[in-house]
């Protein structure tokens, strides 16, 4: 299996950095933030406060770690203790399902969540990195890609996708002005989809990666919204968390945005035939009415991560075998 077995040896150099330090993850049981937990007990962490309010994400997840404390959101007794060395803010569901579902939720944790962690970076002098995403540029036209770090966004402000995009520009913008009004160590990264083991199943999550791994190894057809002509650019789990944590231990980064995730462009439709020829499937595939507002084209300009030493190393094949021997799993395959 492609995970954290050992350190990835772009983050090497930075042992020293962690070990035997404190660090506080948001949204550490979900699918990236588990990842990142799973990445910071290896390179030596002392320890790691995980808080979770549990929407999306699993405890099983987390590694049964004695340095690792869990603390459910929705609980009396969930503040986390203590001074920490590093936080790191990834709550918030990420699912497009739950933009329609759970709007309000979702601004909740990206901004008054955000704002919540940024005055603890504050109070406790802790390195500080949001995670933001791509869905900050919206559905930008074709001559704007690949996206880089100062184009503005094209986003539709009132639209299904609005709670979530428009929210993770608010932590954007809370992020900056802590920076520069309150000190707060702080950096963004924008993350670029993101798929491994540990996501949700289909039928439990609205993301295309794991909805045609499920489909294909239960027989059922593949669903394609759209043309299947949108793009996407897939980056595995394991490298868009080394290339988080490049930009919150790279030293020089405070104050910076960047593009994390790979810059592999391929359609939709060339998606699920590469998962139809890796399961050995005989589903077929179906169309159905594109979803509004869903972003065309997506693309990351890694200048920027480049210049921090980062690369992504698994190859999209690698990554969905891996996938997809963890679907197996789950469903009993």
């Amino acid at each position: 299996m492609i995970s954290f077995e050992n350190v990835p040896k772009e983050l090497e150099p930075f042992l020293g950095e962690v070990k035997g330090r404190m660090f506080l993850v948001t949204g550490g049981a979900g699918f990236i933030g588990s990842h990142l937990v799973d990445c910071l007990l290896k390179m030596g962490a002392g320890r790691i406060v995980v808080i979770d309010n549990l929407s999306t994400g699993n405890v099983d997840n987390i590694s049964k770690d004695s340095r690792v404390e869990v603390l459910n959101e929705r609980a009396e007794n969930s503040k986390p203790e203590g001074k920490f060395d590093f936080i790191l803010h990834l709550a918030s569901m990420a699912d497009p399902t739950a933009f329609i579902e759970h709007p309000i939720e979702i601004m909740d944790a990206n901004i008054l969540g955000t704002r919540n962690m940024l005055e603890l970076a504050e109070k406790t002098g802790a390195k500080f990195l949001f995670a933001s995403t791509s869905e900050v540029y919206g559905n930008p036209p074709a001559e704007a890609l690949p996206l880089k770090e100062e184009y503005n966004g094209n986003v539709s402000v009132l639209g299904p996708r609005a709670c979530y995009d428009e929210s993770k520009r608010v932590g954007e913008v809370l992020v900056r002005a802590f920076i520069q009004n309150r000190k707060v160590d702080g950096r963004i990264v924008r993350i670029f989809n993101t798929y491994g083991p540990k996501m949700k199943r289909y039928g439990q999550y609205g993301r295309v990666v794991p909805n045609f791994v499920c489909q294909a190894l239960v027989g059922e057809p593949l669903t394609v919204y759209g043309t299947g002509k949108q793009t996407r650019s897939f980056c595995y789990v394991t490298d868009t968390v080394a290339g988080m944590l490049l930009l919150l231990f790279r030293e020089g980064t405070k104050g910076m945005i960047v593009n994390v995730g790979n810059d592999n462009e391929m359609s939709v439709l060339e998606l699920a035939n590469i998962v139809t020829e890796l399961t050995g499937t005989e589903s077929n595939i179906v169309f159905k009415e594109l979803p509004k507002d869903d972003p065309l084209r997506r693309k990351p300009d890694l200048t920027k991560a480049k210049t921090l030493g980062y690369s992504p190393k698994v190859k999209l094949e690698d990554g969905l075998r891996e996938t997809i021997k963890f679907y197996k799993g789950i469903l009993g395959k």
